[in-house]
């Protein structure tokens, strides 16, 4: 079988047709639906942008759920900070992310495989969030399409993004 790949441009403009999903998922050019979304997930990812916009970073913006247009994929981070503020993204989505996390409680293998795809687009810091096994994958030091460390946090502890150490995250109040 051959698999036709398209590019964002042409993502976006069969989206505004309405022929995809508003949550699918472009990837490497081949567009997915996104898996259904526990109240697990919801609850994390929410308490993660919740606690990003009480930090009131200035000059950065935090995004849930919202594209950013790669080159070749349009993934939809459950939660990215990006620097710039919101109007800058009136006409187009983020092309990178100081930090972009996934939570995964049905998805891990999903979001191991996007690691490549925001160390191309230089996204200084990629978390994977798994809220069953309370840890969280952190991937830092992009290069060469890939992350130079990766990292697993668990227990009680705290996460300092290295991008922007004003961003700590205590796993105990994450998984509560």
């Amino acid at each position: 079988m051959n698999l036709a790949l398209i590019t964002a441009e042409e993502f976006h403009r069969i989206s505004e047709l309405g022929i995809f999903n508003e949550r699918a998922e472009l990837i490497r050019g081949v567009v997915f639906d996104p898996a259904p979304k526990t109240p697990l997930h919801r609850k994390t990812s929410q308490r993660l942008y919740d606690h990003f916009l009480a930090l009131n970073l200035p000059g950065y913006t935090i995004f849930a759920g919202s594209p950013l247009t790669l080159r070749d994929s349009e993934p939809l981070p459950d939660v990215c900070v990006v620097t710039g503020d919101v109007s800058d993204f009136d006409h187009r989505h983020p092309s990178t992310a100081e930090l972009v996390i996934e939570v995964a409680v049905t998805t891990a293998d999903a979001d191991r495989g996007k690691a490549a795809i925001y160390a191309e687009a230089n996204v200084k810091e990629y978390w994977i969030v798994l809220p069953t096994e309370r840890q969280v994958e952190v991937y830092r030091r992009p290069g060469n399409g890939q992350y130079g460390e990766r990292q697993i946090v668990a227990q009680e502890k705290e996460i300092v993004c290295e991008a922007l150490p004003a961003i700590r995250v205590s796993l105990a109040a994450l998984f509560a």
